[in-house]
């Protein structure tokens, strides 16, 4: 190396050493390390996925804690694993010289690997023995040693400061001893942490500013490609999927390398190709079950050509689905509100609005659990998978029960959490055009003032029971359309408006025909099957009900043209939002009464 002014060399960077194809998070964890600042370490996120390890003529694949012992700790003298299952065991991945060289070296400490204690306590016990023999060792003696902790949050599980005292505290506090000690940091012994959900892991641990916390991201489009190619190897990839390499790691955001693994070698071994119906049927099955049922996955069979009414509010959205199509993704909001009364179509909104951009629509499901860090850990994942999956519509119905607030409600602060989870990731302006936040809620009022606010759920859209008799026809028409059901020449009647009837109103009315001309043996409905069906129907009678989600409705809207001309008068009289607030406290006084 060059000198500078005839000095001496400066010293080499070991960062500078590491190899080009170092994934970032290998090099994140080498920064923390090399900085002398930390020497434990959690891996969380898609922990459990394959990880390339580049070889002389090929490439292979292996599981995380063989890349960590083969790439990040290769030159280690000792690393060692464990989890509650098989307690501590040397680990080498494929070098058979390496694992017996190192059972020699622990076997005059502890005897035979077979003799360890299984149990975690004593485990570690045994550890912090080893660690403190070895920093009495003489320099040039002293061994390099990586401990691998896998399935982590089984080992120091979240818990309240009771649970902990009962049971995991000696744990924790001997991590948080080892994280925090100068001496360790400054000789080559490191300890990893891996686990999928990072909030089941001890909270103590992973705030603590002496331990790195190192998220692994599902894999990019790059890696993607790669593996179709590696899976492949000299065989004609057409032979696979009716799809390119190149096409297929653009459809497959949000998969794992195993995930692909698994439908590749599917098609390999069963000689049935992988063509684009079956490919997006696997796609969605595969993450449901990674989000464990978390998230359910909706092929939108309707465009917003399909909505009745709201002229405004579907200009607005038909404009926004074609410039996020075409790719103008800084033009798209964050997100949308969709408010009104009950039965006035907001879920079928959503889905159209999807299926106007084609692009997946995801309805969050109930995530939540009864067991503490849990339901922090099930959001975790289902935002991690969607931040991947992009662009997507993320559909949240009921969102003023299923969000929380910011005051914790009795639930050790789970709602709190939940709430600046969700509230963090709908203000990441990264995602803008990618993770389409669609709030529906017939209590908007309810909703917190954090996600209603301009970055987050921008766009406030009302809707509004049909009252044009122009609009009330539409609708029959329009259901009868979903339901695939053929209307006779003039089968609609005049309904007037006062009938004050929802979309879910009508669509039963339809479905009610439908059953009438059937038990007739006909297969159109005809002008007497929609009477029959309308005569028949009872709508519910909760008018003070329907009448502050109506006003609630009003309140939250961003944009007056979404209003109704009614509407929009009442709002644009002086103190016109005044007397609307007033109207709707009163209302919810006397429901509450």
């Amino acid at each position: 190396m060059p000198t500078l002014a005839g000095g001496p060399a400066p010293p080499l960077n070991p960062l500078d050493q590491l190899p080009e194809w170092y994934p970032a998070w290998a090099r994140r964890l080498a920064e923390l390390y090399f900085s002398g600042t930390t020497c434990v370490f959690i891996l969380h996120g898609n922990v459990h996925d394959l990880f390339r390890q580049p070889g002389g003529e090929r490439d292979a694949y292996s599981n995380l804690v063989e890349f960590l012992t083969a790439q990040v700790f290769g030159k280690w003298d000792i690393v060692l694993g464990h989890d509650l299952s098989r307690g501590l065991r040397p680990q080498a991945g494929s070098d058979q010289a390496r694992l017996a060289k190192m059972v020699q070296q622990l076997a005059a400490r502890w005897g035979e690997p077979g003799n360890w204690p299984p149990e975690p306590d004593r485990v570690l016990a045994l550890l912090d023995n080893l660690l403190e023999r070895s920093l009495i060792d003489p320099a040039a003696e002293r061994k390099s040693i990586a401990v691998l902790f896998d399935y982590a949050q089984y080992l120091v599980p979240e818990g309240d400061l009771g649970s902990l005292a009962r049971g995991h505290a000696p744990r924790v506090v001997r991590l948080l001893r080892w994280a925090q000690n100068p001496h360790i940091k400054r000789v080559n012994m490191a300890f990893c942490l891996v686990t999928d959900r990072l909030a089941e892991l001890s909270e103590r641990l992973v705030e603590s500013p002496h331990v790195g916390v190192i998220e692994i991201p599902l894999p990019d489009r790059d890696e993607r490609r790669r593996f179709c190619q590696w899976i492949a190897r000299d065989e004609d990839f057409s032979t696979l999927a009716d799809f390119s390499v190149d096409a297929l790691a653009d459809l497959s955001n949000g998969l794992t390398l195993t995930n692909l693994n698994v439908l590749l070698s599917q098609a390999a071994r069963t000689d049935r190709r992988v063509d684009s119906q079956r490919f997006r049927e696997l796609k969605k099955e595969i993450i449901e079950r990674e989000c464990q049922g978390l998230v359910e996955f909706v092929e939108p069979g309707h465009t917003l050509d399909m909505v009745v009414g709201h002229a405004e509010a579907k200009r607005r959205l038909q404009e926004d689905a074609q410039w996020i199509g075409q790719g103008q993704l800084d033009t798209a909001p964050m997100g949308y509100l969709i408010c009104g009364p009950v039965g006035t179509g907001k879920t079928f909104l959503a889905e159209c609005y999807a299926g106007s951009i084609g692009i997946p629509c995801a309805t969050l499901k109930n995530f939540r659990s009864k067991y503490v860090g849990e339901t922090e850990g099930n959001l975790q994942k289902v935002l991690s998978v969607l931040r991947w999956l992009g662009p997507v519509v993320v559909v949240i119905d009921e969102a003023d029960a299923a969000l929380g607030t910011r005051q914790a409600e009795g639930d050790s602060g789970t709602s709190a959490r939940v709430f600046s989870m969700i509230a963090r990731q709908m203000g990441d302006t990264r995602y803008r055009g990618k993770i389409i936040w669609m709030l529906l809620t017939s209590r908007p009022e309810l909703l917190p003032i954090d996600l209603k606010r301009q970055g987050r759920a921008e766009v406030h859209i009302p809707l509004f029971y049909p009252i044009e008799e122009d609009e009330v026809r539409s609708m029959f028409e329009v259901m009868a359309r979903k339901n695939k059901i053929t209307l006779a020449e003039g089968a609609l009647p005049a309904v007037s408006p006062d009938r004050r009837l929802t979309g879910a109103d009508i669509e039963s009315i339809v479905l009610g025909a439908k059953r009438q001309a059937m038990s007739g043996g006909r297969k159109e409905l005809t002008r007497a099957d929609v009477e029959f069906a309308l005569g028949e129907f009872i709508p519910s009678s909760q008018g003070l009900q329907k009448e502050l989600q109506e006003m609630a409705a009003v309140l939250e809207c961003t944009q007056v043209s979404f209003l109704p001309p009614h509407w929009r008068e009442k709002v644009l009289e002086p103190d016109g939002r005044a007397r609307l607030q007033e109207r709707m406290t009163a209302v919810r006084q006397i429901l509450e009464e």
